[in-house]
């Protein structure tokens, strides 16, 4: 479970590409601090487990459905990462509820400067709007937002100079490709919603037939 707040901003060392899948090194500092084998780290908002380390550098194995769901596949040596540890029991919820786990990829089309902010437009598929709501929160390449305005076919969101210095959002430009990943509570109450739906549609199973063989 992550939070969005990014921790530092990571460099690609290495990519090792398989057939269809790959092992990326990512030098850190501060991410290092306390890493161990199997623990979970956010990478432009992609949950990712840890599989080797040493002083200045961790790997991590990313398999087909990740690069083909998510921008990893894009990287390359020398690409600035977004990466945020798992969150710690007694941290602070500076953020939202983050899974790690990608909805899908969307397309920067315009930056605009508003004062001392970004104002940022993505454009993504209906099936990732219909969870985006007006001042809910979205995770961009793993970075928590407020969505300021949000209509058929894209959303917005306005990024403080603090984000814009600490992640790599203000170093994406028109038509890049984002990592998304919709606040996930809204996703459970519509499954919870729909089954209930599902239930009430099932036939009861009492039919006139039923009725007549036992007596009624």
């Amino acid at each position: 479970m992550f939070t969005g707040i990014i921790e530092e901003v990571g460099v690609v060392k290495q990519i090792k590409q398989g057939a269809r899948s790959a092992v990326i090194t990512i030098g850190a500092r501060r991410v290092m601090e306390d890493i161990h084998l199997g623990d979970s780290i956010a990478m432009n908002g992609v949950c990712l487990t840890v599989t080797s380390f040493d002083k200045n550098s961790y790997s991590v194995d990313v398999m087909h459905e990740t690069l083909r769901r998510t921008n990893l596949g894009e990287l390359k040596s020398g690409s600035r990462v977004n990466l945020e540890r798992a969150m710690a029991a007694d941290g602070r919820f500076g953020g939202h509820i983050v899974a790690g786990h990608i909805d899908d990829t969307g397309r920067i089309t315009s930056m605009e400067k508003d004062d001392n902010a970004i104002w940022i437009t993505v454009q993504t598929t209906s099936a990732v709007l219909r969870y985006i709501v007006e001042k809910g929160s979205i995770t961009i390449d793993g970075i928590s937002l407020t969505v300021a305005r949000v209509d058929e076919k894209s959303f917005a969101v306005s990024v403080i100079p603090h984000t814009g210095a600490n992640t790599t959002l203000l170093e994406k430009k028109p038509g890049d490709t984002v990592n998304l990943e919709t606040d996930m509570i809204g996703k459970y109450v519509e499954k919870l919603l729909h089954f209930e739906e599902k239930e009430t549609e099932q036939p009861s199973g009492i039919t006139m037939d039923f009725l007549k063989s036992h007596g009624f």
